[in-house]
């Protein structure tokens, strides 16, 4: 990032499900007042206890809406990502309207809904987990994803209008989670996305 902060014009998005990133805020400050920056804070769920099972070694979800607060009041654009949506678990409405209302009230720019996919090397990991801690939905995530890695599109539009829904409720945009589909081979150029853990 100190690199970055050496250059000018360019379009940066960091992912992250921690909240240490605000150790760098000033470093951010530097970067974002010479180029575009987005960050993208990755909160599944506001539940703390189901938080603990899904990510148990990622900070709590009230700690990383914090950091949110905080780098939007450092005038750092920010954004959560509600992601992986997991059918049965995390994509209630009422789960939902849980993660846009305290990403609107931690004032971040927008929401982005992204449902779990699933290649075939994640089945191999995530079927043991739910058979663990969520058995009674192994038939499900079974026969939704036999053979394929993305849910079908049905289910993707019910939540992306639901979450749509939600975002214009509580007053906060909404973003389309492969945005850069499309944008033109100049831009891809100039666009770098850093993922952080």
């Amino acid at each position: 990032m100190e690199e970055f902060a050496r250059h000018e014009g360019l379009s940066l998005g960091l992912v992250t499900k921690s909240d240490l990133i605000v150790r760098d805020l000033d470093l951010l400050r530097a970067i974002a007042a010479r180029n575009r920056l987005r960050i993208h804070i990755t909160i599944t769920t506001t539940d703390t206890n189901l938080a603990r099972i899904l990510e148990p070694r990622a900070p709590r979800p009230d700690l990383r809406f914090v950091a949110v607060k905080k780098l939007v009041e450092a005038g750092i654009s920010t954004s959560v990502n509600c992601a992986p949506i997991l059918p049965g678990i995390t994509d209630s409405p009422k789960d939902l309207e849980s993660v846009v209302r305290a990403a609107a009230a931690a004032g971040a720019m927008s929401v982005a809904a992204i449902p779990l996919f699933l290649k075939p090397c994640s089945v191999k990991i995530f079927i043991p987990f739910l058979q663990e801690n969520f058995p009674r939905l192994v038939p499900l995530y079974k026969a939704r994803y036999a053979d394929r890695a993305f849910l079908p599109l049905n289910y993707q539009k019910r939540i992306s209008t639901l979450v749509s829904k939600l975002c214009r409720r509580h007053g906060i945009g909404v973003r389309n989670h492969d945005s850069g589909i499309g944008a033109s081979a100049s831009d891809l150029s100039r666009q770098l996305n850093l993922f952080t853990l």
